[in-house]
């Protein structure tokens, strides 16, 4: 059954756009939030780390320039879960994407049968 899903995205990935259209052909209704441009709030990050069942470890987006030029993968030992999601909310850049969620379960990064798997009753 199709569901209204919340999408955080950045339009000029592949793997978001591959996401979206995966989702759309299920016939779900998408909320597309542009992950760079409206980023999560710190807030928000706390109960979708906790909806995912990830360790916030997994949220960071490792391959992106941002997380190399912050030098993120040597201090990442060093910070606090609070000062994890400051910086994953302080730059959408630094977020694993696509990030959906309906609201209750929630899928960082994009595998094709996983999604179809979560949203899919």
């Amino acid at each position: 059954m199709p569901k209204r899903l919340t999408v955080y995205q950045y339009s000029s990935c592949d793997t978001c756009r591959k996401a979206v259209k995966t989702l759309q052909a299920q016939g779900h209704e998408l909320e597309l939030i542009h992950i760079k441009e409206t980023p999560p709030s710190v807030e928000t990050l706390r109960k979708l780390v906790a909806d995912s069942g990830l360790p916030i470890g997994k949220w960071f987006n490792t391959a992106g320039d941002v997380y190399r030029s912050l030098g993120l993968k040597d201090r990442m030992a060093g910070l606090t879960e609070d000062e994890k999601l400051e910086l994953l909310a302080g730059n959408g850049m630094l977020i694993k994407r696509p990030v959906v969620t309906d609201g209750v379960q929630v899928t960082v990064g994009y595998r094709e049968e996983e999604l179809k798997r979560a949203y899919d009753d």
